[in-house]
């Protein structure tokens, strides 16, 4: 395995028990509820269509495919960082019965289907592997996870081998702050690389990290955020280039990117505000909050630590959280189904 760039948790506190319990109760119930469900389907004819169930059978519920995917990568997680949570037994119910050889096949083969090589690319592909990660981990800790990397196994290997690919016919790098952004998509991706030991997929994710961002300076900002962005463009990007460069390049790099934060200046990211949770696409911004501590925890955590950036940087992270973390359970599926993920990322990361 290639050693992590960017290690987690840092100074922060990481994943308490509490925590934990809050967050997983959240895809515990979401994974189940089939309906209400944002199917993305292409349909090749007029016979080819189904329920949730029948075209998605490991990831169907949670309003859509990759926020399925990625309430199995909480579960994962939660039940490795503490085992004995009250609902442990609840969870490997819930997986045993998702993750099956059957259920991956058939995913697998949803994928390989003519006309949908690019179905949930980069979004759900990046989750599909940082939840191959987690599972990976979950194997060495001993939590009894084998017959789930086994049955993640096919979509695995079609996700892994088609985003090289992918990436070299890929000649500009998409920056929005929603699921097809590429630099968030290859963060994870990379987490899986250097988990599994992948220096193919590595190398091919830093090459057109370089490519993509290396010349970039004076990030507009201000510009930031859309209106239902949870992602931002900007830190995103600087993120991947932390896991991909040198230490010492990426912080000469940062400084030319957001010198205001490589200063020690307040920097030009502030909390954003949610309007209403009700929303689906408004409820994004929570979203965005969460994705943003993570990131901007993730950048501190690579510059010097006698650096001027730091202490503004995890102040701003601070800030981010705090606005967000009280309304995951607001009451309303729009956000409860996806974002719990995004604050375990904001408050237990990912080594990179």
């Amino acid at each position: 395995m290639t050693p992590s760039q960017i290690p987690f948790p840092d100074q922060s506190p990481s994943l308490s028990p509490s925590q934990a319990l809050r967050f997983a109760r959240l895809p515990l119930a979401g994974l189940r509820r089939i309906y209400p469900n944002h199917l993305m389907h292409l349909m090749t004819g007029p016979d080819d269509f189904g329920t949730p169930v029948a075209l998605h059978p490991m990831f169907h519920g949670c309003y859509d495919w990759h926020s399925a995917v990625h309430g199995v990568w909480l579960l994962v997680r939660c039940l490795r960082r503490h085992p004995d949570l009250p609902v442990a037994g609840e969870i490997r119910d819930l997986l045993n019965s998702l993750l099956t050889e059957d259920a991956g096949r058939a995913e697998a083969a949803y994928f390989k289907a003519p006309g949908r090589a690019g179905f949930e690319r980069p979004y759900g592909w990046g989750w599909l592997l940082a939840l191959v990660a987690e599972v990976d981990a979950a194997c060495e800790a001993g939590e009894g996870a084998a017959a789930w990397r086994t049955a993640l196994a096919p979509l695995e290997q079609f996700v892994a081998r088609a985003l090289p690919d992918y990436l070299n016919r890929l000649s500009y790098p998409v920056r929005a702050g929603v699921h097809s952004n590429t630099a968030f998509a290859l963060i994870l991706a990379l987490h899986y690389a250097r988990r599994t030991g992948d220096p193919a997929l590595a190398s091919a994710i830093g090459a057109a990290a370089r490519r993509y961002y290396l010349g970039d300076a004076d990030y507009p900002a201000h510009y930031e955020p859309g209106g239902d962005d949870f992602l931002s463009g900007g830190l995103t990007e600087a993120m991947l280039l932390a896991a991909c460069l040198p230490p010492g390049e990426f912080a000469a790099w940062f400084r030319r990117f957001l010198p205001a934060y490589a200063a020690g200046g307040v920097g030009p990211y502030r909390p954003a505000t949610v309007s209403d949770r009700s929303d689906a696409k408004i409820v994004h911004l929570d979203g965005l909050n969460l994705s943003r501590c993570w990131c901007l925890r993730a950048i501190a955590a690579v510059l010097p630590p006698a650096g001027a950036a730091g202490p503004s940087l995890r102040s701003a992270a601070k800030a981010h959280l705090d606005a967000s973390l009280p309304h995951i359970d607001s009451g309303d599926f729009v956000g409860e189904h996806w974002l719990a993920s995004f604050a375990l990322l904001a408050i237990d990361g990912l080594a990179i």
